[in-house]
């Protein structure tokens, strides 16, 4: 790359710095690698998911989560998984 040497001009991140050592877009398809450990969201689970967000959600003083997590019939998923999903749906 000719132009490598402007970007040394400016700090860089460690994705940043792996990026330009083992070229652009090389971080994204290591990610992707990992990614897909994790099995994707069936649509019966994100209904199920969907009826208990409803009905745990005006729960007072109550983790909404955890109240998922333990009423979710598919077992494995973390809480981090969960909140993304509900935020993406």
């Amino acid at each position: 790359n000719k132009k490598a040497f402007v970007e040394l001009l400016f700090w860089k991140s460690p994705a940043t710095v792996y990026e330009m050592t083992k070229g652009y877009n090389s971080l994204q398809e290591a990610e992707g690698t990992t990614r897909s450990r994790v099995p994707p969201w069936t649509p019966q689970e994100e209904q199920e998911l969907r009826e208990l967000y409803w009905k745990y959600k005006e729960v007072e003083g109550g983790d909404v989560i955890a109240a998922i997590l333990a009423h979710l019939p598919a077992p494995g998923r973390t809480r981090r998984q969960v909140v993304k999903q509900l935020v993406r749906m």
